[in-house]
């Protein structure tokens, strides 16, 4: 039954994917006019051989640190939303810019029933709901080895992940940016780069409760770390944590720095996200020496703490041996 379930799913999630790869893709067809582009859809398109081999190897129909679904999705997502926004770019220069693919836009056709929908209105709706896909087949897929615990954990970091990120669209609407071709492919790249992050599966921080909890009294659990934990120089929180910084907070700071330095960027938004930013990555950073030092903190130290507790339990213990 439980297997059953995993591939019911397992099939839900990726059916949310590929329709939205689908439509994703069909987007770009339309605006370019050129049926070539449907080649995007080939990271969708093996979402069944991927779903094949993940049922077939993996005990509880997902893999535990990394999810090649969610990779073949964004495999067709990402070059797609890079794509449309170039086109935005392109709408956007002067009619007597010598740019080379200025020419394509005379050969944009227009779906019926969509002619009210305008461009830039498509690919923003694309982004965000892309987004949303992304949490909500994170949600339908099988968890795997995490518990519920620690994919709701996952999914709300989804969530604050998603909202920056899609902060650097709104950057480029800027009067100082939109037409800076520069400034939005770096943009795009940072957007491109803090998508890594949702393949990735990095929050389990703490062992499972039968891997040790047996040999170790309940009450000393908090303060003694497990053999599995010091086993690399970093826990996987610490990992999580270096990876947040690396691909989303840290470069996303940089960017928003440089937007108000050099190119005049000022206003409400940019402010208060670059100071969020910087406060997000010194939290980060206190946060991970802390683990770090903590993790490296002798047993004997985390022992000691609990000895007036012994002696009480060593005071019970002795009158009944006595006995």
């Amino acid at each position: 039954m439980c297997r059953a379930l995993n591939i019911l799913l397992a099939l839900l999630s990726r059916f949310l994917f590929a329709v939205h790869g689908i439509v994703t893709v069909w987007r770009v067809v339309a605006v370019k006019g050129e049926p070539c582009y449907w080649l995007l859809l080939m990271g969708v398109a093996l979402l069944g051989v991927e779903m094949a081999v993940t049922i077939k190897c993996t005990r509880n129909a997902e893999w535990k640190w990394f999810s090649p679904m969610v990779f073949l999705y964004l495999s067709t997502v990402i070059p797609s939303i890079w794509f449309l926004e170039l086109n935005l770019l392109q709408s956007k220069l002067p009619i007597n810019s010598s740019s080379p693919d200025l020419h394509l836009l005379s050969h944009i056709p227009i779906a019926a029933g969509l002619v009210e929908l305008d461009p830039e209105h498509w690919v923003a709706g694309l982004e965000q709901t892309m987004l949303i896909v992304l949490v909500l087949g994170r949600w339908l897929m099988p968890k795997g080895d995490m518990s519920r615990d620690q994919l709701s954990q996952l999914l709300m970091v989804y969530v604050g992940l998603g909202a920056d990120i899609l902060d650097i669209f709104d950057t480029f609407k800027e009067p100082e940016v939109k037409t800076n071709h520069a400034v939005i492919i770096v943009g795009l790249s940072l957007f491109s780069w803090a998508l890594m992050q949702f393949p990735l599966v990095l929050t389990q921080t703490s062992p499972p409760k039968d891997h040790g909890e047996a040999q170790i009294p309940e009450e000393s659990t908090r303060s003694v770390f497990l053999p599995w934990t010091s086993s690399s120089c970093c826990s996987s929180e610490v990992w999580s944590l270096l990876l947040t910084v690396g691909l989303q907070d840290g470069p996303f700071l940089v960017y928003r720095l440089y937007l108000m330095i050099r190119e005049n960027v000022l206003n409400q938004l940019m402010i208060f996200f670059t100071c969020k930013n910087i406060l997000i990555v010194m939290l980060e950073v206190y946060r991970i020496c802390v683990v770090h030092f903590e993790l490296g903190r002798p047993l004997g130290e985390t022992r000691s703490q609990d000895t007036p507790q012994r002696q009480l339990e060593n005071e019970i213990v002795e009158p009944s041996c006595q006995e």
